[in-house]
């Protein structure tokens, strides 16, 4: 069943390809990049094979509730309870299936900026902060803050945050775009329905496997003193650390850590990843015919819109996918929008 749709028993072979590999190499600790390189796919492929096989076993308790359900409705219960969480977890791996990316199985970092509207702009880009973080329990991924910027009033200007975990950038990459809130402002005394924008950008966190040429010469870096109000995320400390790549105009900053050198060290790290996914980003666009009737996904595109007022409904207008229940949504609930992102993709 899990073979013909996820092709295990190519994983497997692939698995123990690279475990002779890394036998029959006795120099194979000692080449950093090579080493790390295979077990990163090594540590995959045994994800795959050990989800599989929860998964079978997941069909032999259904199957032994179908066949004890005549005896009462206990058991009838028991099998629409595991039949509901076997669809839900081949969803989710027939999902991950789709994703064949160069870097979809990388980390990513994802960077908020509050749209144009102040207060309400910055309200907004704390809200889906929160539904990032939310997300990112619920798939008990790792997050590391890096950044933030508070407004002047309450919210977020921005912030940057890496989530770790398997296949996180090529889940989360369907995310960037501008994100449109309307609702009755909360700030407004008025109660006036208001329209609210930011941006959200995820790019992929690269390893040292890839090479990117920096020039030292290239670099403008500046120290400053974290300010704000703070929270349990960011160490307020004098060491935070702006990073400004002359060239392509981009600007990272870091000030999680405690000592500028590490502060430093991570700027570095997201400067790589965003120069990488610019490059990715320039050569889609290259080899991409633009056709009118399609609306451009990237950057500074309105991909969603979330309604609180006059009626409740979040609408993705890449893929037309529709939820009822922004509230769910806002909680961390994304993953029907990323699924049906990437099913769309596979047809365009």
């Amino acid at each position: 069943m899990f073979g013909g749709i996820f092709d295990l028993a190519h994983k497997e072979q692939r698995l123990r390809d690279l475990e002779d590999q890394m036998d029959a190499n006795p120099d194979f600790w000692n080449n950093p990049k090579e080493s790390a390189a295979v077990l990163k796919e090594k540590k995959s492929l045994e994800g795959w094979l050990e989800r599989s096989e929860k998964l079978k076993g997941k069909v032999d308790d259904l199957q032994a509730a179908l066949e004890l359900a005549p005896e009462g409705e206990e058991f009838v219960t028991e099998a629409e309870q595991i039949l509901l969480t076997l669809q839900t977890e081949l969803d989710e791996l027939e999902v991950q299936s789709l994703l064949g990316g160069e870097l979809d199985q990388c980390s990513a970092l994802l960077t908020i900026n509050a749209g144009a509207g102040g207060t309400e702009s910055c309200d907004w880009a704390s809200m889906l902060m929160r539904m990032y973080l939310r997300h990112a329990e619920q798939k008990t991924w790792d997050v590391a803050i890096h950044d933030i910027q508070e407004g002047d009033e309450a919210g977020v200007k921005s912030a940057t945050f890496e989530i770790s975990g398997e296949f996180v950038f090529g889940l989360l990459k369907a995310e960037s775009g501008v994100h449109r809130l309307v609702r009755i402002s909360p700030f407004d005394s008025n109660a006036r329905r208001h329209t609210s924008f930011a941006s959200i950008f995820v790019s992929p966190v690269i390893d040292d496997n890839i090479e990117i040429d920096i020039n030292p010469a290239d670099l403008r870096i500046d120290t400053y003193r974290a300010s704000g109000a703070g929270g349990q995320h960011v160490n307020r400390t004098d060491s935070a650390v702006r990073i400004t790549h002359g060239p392509s105009g981009i600007v990272v900053q870091c000030q999680s850590q405690r000592s500028q050198h590490q502060n430093k060290d991570t700027a570095m790290k997201m400067l790589r990843s965003k120069l990488y996914e610019q490059e990715l980003e320039e050569r889609r666009k290259k080899q991409q015919d633009i056709e009118e009737s399609k609306s451009e996904i990237g950057f500074g595109s309105q991909i969603r819109s979330y309604v609180l007022h006059p009626y409740k409904m979040v609408k993705d207008h890449r893929t037309n996918q529709e939820s009822h229940a922004p509230t769910e949504v806002l909680d961390g609930d994304i993953a029907p929008f990323i699924n049906a992102y990437l099913q769309h993709s596979l047809r365009k």
